[in-house]
Formats: C-alpha cells, sequence, structure tokens
C-alpha cells in the first residue's frame, strides 16, 4: 500500500484517511482549544468542506477548503513567514478558525481580524453539568427527574457491539428532521470509531436505544462532543444524556466543549440555556481592503 504523502505548497491534495498518522500526532501534540483542530474533526467533515492539504516550507501543513463559494485556509500549527503569509491570502478568499494567540501578529501584518461569532465554540464545566445544582438548572434538573420516574433507563459506553444500536438512533434522528444536518459526518464517526479513537455512550429507554455521545479529548482538560443525537418524543431524554455522560467522564476534564451553533437561533438558544462558562474564540482574518 501506498503511503500518503502531502504534496509541498503551492500543490494540494485532498484529505483522505492515509493522512492520519501524519496529522493526528500534530494535533495531539498542539493540544488545542478550537474543535475543528483535531484529525476526527477535519475528516468527518472533509466534504463539507472540501478540504485539502499542502505542506509548507517551514515544515508545517496548511489545510484548505471552500465555505458558501468562498475559498479558506487554515493554519492550526503555527504562522508562516511573512512573505509566505501573504501568498496564502493572495490565493484564498480569506483565513479561518484563526486563533486569539495569531491576532495581534495578523494585525500587525496588515489584514484585517473580526470575531467569527457563529464558529466560537461553547464551554462547560463538567462539575455543573454533572450536578445540575443550584437555580439555574433548574429546569434542566425537572426534566431529568421526569425522565429517570417516567421511563425505564440505562447508559453503557459505545462500544463495537453496541454500534448498530447507535446507527439506529442516528437513523431515527435523520427521519424528525426537514434537511440531512451532519448525518453523513455522523454516520462515518460511527462506522470508525475506533480507526478516528473517538468515545462515547449509549442510552436505552424501555429497552430500546435511545440516544448516543461521541467525542475525543481535545486537551488535558477539555473533552469535546463532536455528535449526540436522540429519538424524538421522549421527554427530558437529552437532559438526562448530558447530565450522565458528563457525570461519567474522568475528573481530569475540567471543561466540555460542546462546539458551535452556527449562527443559528434555536441552536444558539439551546447552548445558551446550558449556561457556558466560557467560549473558545475564533476568528476570520482577511486582506485589508485597498486605499485603508
Amino acid at each position: 500500500m501506498t503511503s500518503f504523502t502531502i504534496p509541498l505548497y503551492p500543490d494540494f491534495t485532498a484529505l483522505e484517511a492515509g493522512a492520519r498518522p501524519i496529522l493526528h500526532p500534530r494535533f495531539w501534540a498542539l493540544r488545542p482549544s478550537i474543535s475543528e483542530f483535531t484529525f476526527a474533526n477535519i475528516y468527518l467533515f472533509r466534504g463539507v468542506h472540501a478540504y485539502k492539504l499542502s505542506l509548507l516550507p517551514e515544515g508545517n501543513p496548511v489545510i484548505a477548503g471552500i465555505d458558501g463559494g468562498e475559498s479558506f485556509f487554515m493554519l492550526p500549527f503555527a504562522l508562516p513567514g511573512e512573505a509566505l503569509l501573504k501568498e496564502l491570502f493572495n490565493a484564498f478568499s480569506f483565513m479561518k478558525c484563526v486563533p486569539e494567540h495569531y491576532v495581534e501578529a495578523l494585525k500587525k501584518y496588515g489584514y484585517s481580524v473580526a470575531e467569527d461569532r457563529a464558529n466560537f465554540d461553547y464551554l462547560y464545566s463538567r462539575e455543573e453539568l454533572s450536578s445540575l445544582s443550584g437555580r439555574k438548572f433548574h429546569k434542566k434538573k425537572n426534566l431529568v427527574n421526569f425522565f429517570t420516574w417516567r421511563y425505564e433507563h440505562g447508559e453503557v459506553p459505545l462500544t463495537d457491539e453496541r454500534i448498530g444500536d447507535a446507527l439506529s438512533v442516528l437513523e431515527a434522528w435523520r427521519a424528525a428532521q426537514d434537511g440531512p444536518g451532519d448525518y453523513v459526518a455522523a454516520k462515518e464517526a460511527l462506522e470508525r470509531c475506533d480507526e478516528l479513537q473517538l468515545c462515547g455512550g449509549i442510552y436505552y429507554v424501555d429497552g430500546k436505544p435511545a440516544a448516543y455521545i461521541l467525542g475525543e479529548e481535545l486537551n488535558s482538560e477539555t473533552f469535546v462532543i463532536h455528535f449526540e443525537k436522540g429519538v424524538s418524543g421522549v421527554k427530558g431524554l437529552l437532559q438526562f444524556v448530558n447530565q450522565s455522560f458528563a457525570s461519567i467522564l474522568p475528573p481530569r476534564y475540567r471543561l466540555i466543549n460542546r462546539e458551535q451553533d452556527l449562527g443559528e437561533d434555536g441552536l444558539r438558544h439551546s447552548k445558551e440555556s446550558w449556561m457556558p462558562v466560557g467560549q473558545v474564540k475564533k476568528y476570520r482574518a482577511i486582506k485589508m481592503p485597498a486605499g485603508l
């Protein structure tokens, strides 16, 4: 089997599973706070963003793609020199997922940098979500109490022998949606769970699979949840799932990253209702308009 290689810039190649041995150790060493910066995330959403890879002369990969018909690039590992950075901004419409610690350097080079609010990640206290104590979680706690009183329920780790049950949950979730959402990525995540080193839990109601959570360690104190799916019509199910999963995560995970709201009002309201303790800011950078 031919090993995967990343071509030198300005040549690019499509993102494939074979890139994992190259990219995963780099992401792991980065210990990022941004949810996109894991191999599993960029691989599973490679179709959505048309991700492609190139290796910069300085040795770090650049990830490029397309959103809304506009080309973008991401530099998870480091900013290159000023001349190469200028080449990238000339070749692409904008720079995406700019970490906060890049902002001042980019401004110094003359680029326009703005908050990308729709892509901010939401951070939650694992301890708070596991207990749901206090007045601010009163409604969530009531729903959990109703669920545990009303339904026979159980939860187990999402192991290989449970993948079929999780897929049945995903299909039920898809059937209840107006559009595909992240169905394709969620399905592949389940099918390649071991390969991508994802882990999670599956939840049963009255003996039938009803919900699951799937994610991975993002950094030493943060677990990121990439997918959370559940069947409809079970009051309090997702509130129970959230509390249950937070309660079984190891204490070393102080935070849970539940990713972004994508600018959708309903999703934003839902994420804010869980009382985040912070957000991971991401920025978008473009060339300064001529004449400014």
